[in-house]
Order: structure tokens, then sequence, then C-alpha cells
């Protein structure tokens, strides 16, 4: 899934090449993607794109104070074309959701791998009424995430495992799977730590990992375009994704827990002292 690194290289790549240029038409291919009917999608036609943003993992295209808002959910992407194509392939076909064609020929396709349908499209004046975004918490990023407003977070969160906590969105905006894998490896903390039992230092500590680890991801994907920030990301990976490979802070091997629909990586020497969490939906270390 797209998290705040991946979409807000997206959104600098897309403003560069969108700004100031006219929508001609949006050609939606899969119909459920679409959550909203007024404004109706047509009425983005017409309009000079004036910016375009994220707010946690939501793409935000703004057409002149009209939204057009994306969630790329689990498996959906966007690609840019300098020059779109002409026909449009038959719904359920190719996976194309979406098609949003500019006055210069240029424009973008959003698709969606695999057969679930999560991607969402919203056309609105208010972001209040993407019901995502109005939810959303302070953004990983943001001058509000200090140290002292991550404390009230986990307070807040009680005995919720830790990696939960990261990856809620109402609670902090932007992380998800993968680079909630990455911080708590940096931070030396298993997934599974209560939240509200680390103390101010180690609060602090997490804090600093959050931002450096997110950072250094930005950085290192600005610039570069759509096709090439999932090979970047994976690189950057230090566990997520790599189950049985050495890790590169200790050697030790990098372990999983897997559940129904998704999984986490994890080090036991960096993270658990040296113990397994045991491979189901509500693990525990293992005795």
């Amino acid at each position: 899934m797209p998290e705040s690194p991946e979409v807000h290289a997206l959104a600098e790549f897309l403003a560069e090449r969108m700004s100031g240029k006219v929508i001609t038409r949006g050609d939606l291919v899969d119909f459920s993607a679409l959550k909203t009917f007024d404004p109706p999608l047509d009425a983005l036609a017409g309009l000079e794109v004036a910016d375009v943003t994220r707010h946690g993992k939501f793409l935000d295209i703004d057409a002149q104070g009209v939204h057009l808002v994306a969630h790329l959910a689990r498996a959906g992407w966007i690609t840019w074309h300098d020059a779109v194509p002409t026909s449009l392939p038959r719904p359920g076909k190719s996976g194309l959701a979406f098609r949003l064609s500019l006055d210069d020929d240029t424009g973008l396709s959003l698709t969606e791998a695999g057969k679930q349908r999560s991607l969402a499209l919203y056309v609105v004046t208010d972001l209040d009424a993407v019901p995502g975004v109005s939810a959303l918490g302070v953004d990983a990023l943001a001058e509000e995430f200090t140290p002292e407003h991550l404390q009230r977070v986990l307070q807040d969160a009680g005995r919720a495992q830790l990696k939960t906590v990261l990856r809620d969105q109402k609670a902090i905006a932007g992380i998800g799977n993968g680079w909630s894998d990455e911080i708590l490896h940096a931070a030396r903390l298993s997934p599974f730590t209560p939240a509200s039992s680390l103390d101010e230092d180690a609060v602090a500590a997490l804090h600093a990992h959050v931002l450096s680890i997110l950072t250094e991801a930005v950085e290192a994907m600005r610039g570069h375009s759509p096709g090439e920030l999932k090979a970047i990301k994976h690189d950057l990976m230090r566990v997520h994704g790599r189950t049985g490979e050495r890790c590169e802070a200790c050697g030790g091997t990098i372990a999983e827990v897997s559940f129904a629909d998704s999984s986490l990586q994890y080090c036991p020497t960096c993270q658990t002292g040296g113990q397994k969490l045991a491979d189901r939906r509500m693990s525990k270390l293992l005795k």
C-alpha cells in the first residue's frame, strides 16, 4: 500500500506536470471506484489544475476548488502518460480504474492490481466530505507532530499494540504497514509493545526515528517517476518484505508474523530479545 513517502513523491511529480494545465476529460472505467456523485465527475472538465498535494495517504488534485481525491488502497497505482492513449480497455480487462486527460494530451491512469477493488475516488468541493480525510490525525511529517503529541497519542491508545497505533490513520496520518515495520526496527521496539508503556525517553527516541525514516524516504523518492518509486521503496526497506534475510543491524535473521490479510516483519535479535513472535492473529511472545 502506498504510504506518505510514496504519495508525497507522486504529488510532487504530478504537481510539476499538471499545474496550470486544463482538464479535458475524466474517464471512469471501474464504476465502483467513484464514491461521490455531487459534483459529478464531468465537473472537472474545463478546470485548470491549481496544485497536487497529499493528505496522509490520500492524493488531492485541486482544480479551481474542485478536488479529485484518490486513495490507492492496497494495490492501486498511478501511471503518467506523456501522450494519453486514445482508447480505453473494457472494464475488468486491464486493472484500469480511471484516466484523466489534460489539454496538452498528457494525463494519468489509476490502476488496481488483483481482484479486490479498494481503490477509491472522490470529487468534492469540501475535503471534509471525504470521510478518510476528515478523520485523519496529525500527519507524521507535520510540524504539529512533536514528541509531546506522540506521547499523548500513545497514552490515549492505552494497551493497544504499538504497531497498530502507528498504522492508525486517525491517530497518526501517513504511516502504513511497511514504514511502521521500518520505524519499529530502527527504534528496537517489538511491534506488540503496549503503546502506553513507553517512558518519556523512549517516546522521544521513537519520534526521532519516525521523522528520520520518513524524511529519508521522501528525499530518496523526490524527483523520480511513479514507475521508479516501488523499486526505491524496496531498496530502502531493512526488514519489511525481507523475511529470512540477514538483518543489516545485527546479523540475525528477519522473521515474520502473518495475519489473515497482511503480515509484518521484524528482527527478533534487535526487537524482541531474541524471542520469536507467534505466527497467529492474536500474537504473543512464545514462551
